[in-house]
């Protein structure tokens, strides 16, 4: 059930769900994990226009359905913002330089 597409990855609604939860329950802790220290604040340089506002987090969603822990984070992200609340997903895939693209 492909109710988000990152390149050629599918994602359901509750594998969303599961990483913004595993990623806020961190990010409540104060904690991180990974060399790049996610989740971290997303400062939005692409300019998406999100359903919700406030600071961005960026957390891993893998696509081998795992919760991220600390290895390679891919390409896919999950945004949430500091009340738990989804702004959607973004991916390096099809973006330029290091920056991100909108998942469909």
């Amino acid at each position: 059930d492909c109710d988000y597409t990152c390149g050629s990855h599918c994602y359901s609604a509750s594998a969303v769900s599961d990483a913004q939860s595993a990623g806020y329950q961190l990010y409540s802790a104060g904690q991180s994990v990974g060399r790049s220290r996610y989740p971290h604040q997303y400062r939005n340089y692409e300019g998406f226009n999100f359903p919700v506002s406030g600071n961005y987090y960026e957390w891993p969603i893998l696509s081998s359905g795992s919760t991220y822990n600390g290895g390679s984070p891919g390409a896919d992200r999950v945004v949430f913002n500091n009340n738990d609340e989804l702004a959607g997903l973004i991916t390096h895939t099809g973006a330029s330089g290091n920056g991100f693209v909108a998942c469909g």
